[in-house]
């Protein structure tokens, strides 16, 4: 086997900062800082939507998610089999392509979910169809919970899949945050490690290994097995980026997210559907849960990397990122749904190249996660002719990277220069429209849309967006 060993590794909704690379001083996260010292890391990485199902999408085909038409969460919009992507791609090249943990490359339309799990197959049968050859699902924590999968199969098995179906669902007492109902070794994320270092250490066949690692955490539920809290120091977690008034003004984004009764995921957990109503108790459980599912996941991570390392030596490529971050209490919300702060659009990501390439070097330049797929190729030499809107990293950082970063979503379309951001939102009927300054303000509360002295900011943003949609859609 000459071609490296690649192992994607995702978390679901990691904030930046919930590493203790990027300052979070709760916790420790030893074995992503070790990997990320032996890394390329990418300091200035964005993610191309502030949704699981279009962000994971676009790292799969190299795509923004109007390209791909995985686009939402919500709607019947799945990743088209017949485009190419990760998985096909390196097949094509003698890969042999493995998924272990949640895909979500499917809608989970929730009005098919009700409180008791219902036999679906054909989630599964549509992930293989995407050229996976080897499958683990654990399709995401409430996805586990709302229909079987391989996890929540063996979890009822084991006994522990009703306890944990009620804790989920029952969203005004737990509110999303609860302590794992069973022993820590059946935690989602802990499982699908187990699963993943089981297959990495059997692994002997002649076909180089592409293997990704989903982890469904920190994504809500804030879930962690009891004994993973005493691990969290909550007087050191980074203090909420939040102001009472930021949402006083009804034609914020978010204005209804905070005062009720609808808007971001964590509307049907507070009274009134108002996230101004969680407590400051609350948010405090919240984010010692989120902190100490970090904690569990990077332990599992240092099993993972410690069987690669054994198996595959230096002769292997591990990525590591997320989807999209998470607000975690700021700006009095939790969630990410059509949002684009810091918190939620930018995103880690470090890769350690084989044979120790461009361990130690930082690019600050603007990158994409949708540049994984055309990096990922051009390390395993594959030559190909497939339209890609991502680039490949080490290159396009050192050219500079990407004046403008572009986001979206079901409703949302946004743009970034790294200072200036602007984003056009629809809930329902009604039109939002948001600019921010991070330099005037970094805390991102102001809207400076209406701000005369930001108009020609403005214009220069709009345009991006309308020559980025015309060049794909109307070319």
């Amino acid at each position: 086997m000459n071609k490296p060993a690649i192992v994607l590794i995702t978390c679901d909704e990691l904030r930046r900062d919930g590493l203790s690379l990027y300052g979070n001083q709760s916790i420790s996260t030893p074995h992503l800082d070790k990997l990320a010292s032996a890394s390329m890391r990418f300091d200035n990485c964005y993610t191309p939507s502030p949704l699981c199902l279009p962000a994971r999408c676009a790292i799969a085909t190299g795509l923004f998610p109007h390209n791909s038409g995985a686009y939402s969460n919500f709607r019947e919009c799945p990743l088209n089999t017949g485009l190419p992507n990760i998985f096909t791609l390196l097949k094509k090249s003698g890969y042999r392509a493995s998924m272990f943990g949640k895909c979500h490359f499917v809608p989970a339309v929730d009005e098919r979910a009700t409180a008791t799990t219902t036999v679906e197959t054909e989630y599964r049968d549509q992930y293989l169809a995407l050229g996976i050859d080897d499958l683990y699902l654990q399709d995401d924590k409430a996805g586990s919970i709302w229909f079987y999968d391989d996890y929540s199969r063996e979890l009822e098995a084991a006994g522990y899949l009703d306890a944990y179906r009620e804790r989920q669902w029952n969203k005004k007492e737990y509110a999303s945050v609860f302590d794992f109902p069973g022993p820590a070794q059946w935690h989602p994320d802990i499982r699908v490690a187990d699963k993943t270092c089981e297959y990495l250490e059997k692994y002997d066949r002649e076909e180089a290994p592409f293997l990704w690692l989903s982890f469904s955490g920190p994504h809500y539920p804030f879930d962690p097995p009891a004994q993973y809290l005493s691990r969290v120091d909550a007087s050191k977690m980074n203090k909420r980026v939040y102001d009472k008034n930021e949402f006083d003004n009804p034609n914020r984004v978010h204005h209804t997210s905070y005062h009720g009764p609808a808007g971001i995921d964590a509307c049907n957990r507070a009274k009134d559907g108002a996230c101004k109503n969680f407590t400051e108790e609350y948010w405090e459980r919240l984010r010692v849960a989120y902190n100490a599912n970090i904690a569990l996941i990077d332990d599992q991570i240092g099993r993972v990397l410690e069987v690669v390392r054994q198996k595959f030596g230096d002769n292997a490529m591990i990525i590591f990122t997320t989807d999209h971050g998470e607000l975690l209490g700021d700006h009095g919300l939790w969630g990410k749904h059509n949002c684009v702060y810091d918190s939620v659009w930018r995103t880690p990501l470090f890769i350690q190249f084989p044979h120790g390439a461009h361990a130690g070097e930082v690019a600050e330049a603007k990158v994409n996660t949708m540049d994984l797929l055309p990096t990922i190729l051009r390390v395993a030499d594959i030559d190909t002719d497939v339209r890609f809107d991502g680039r490949e990293l080490i290159s396009h950082a050192a050219a500079g990277g990407y004046d403008y970063i572009f986001a979206e979503a079901e409703g949302l379309m946004a743009v970034t220069d790294g200072v200036y951001k602007y984003c056009y939102a629809r809930f329902g009927d009604k039109d939002f429209h948001e600019l921010m300054n991070l330099e005037a303000d970094p805390n991102e509360f102001n809207n400076f849309y209406n701000d005369p002295t930001h108009n020609e900011t403005l214009i220069r943003l709009q345009k991006q967006i309308i020559e980025r949609l015309v060049k794909d859609v109307l070319p």
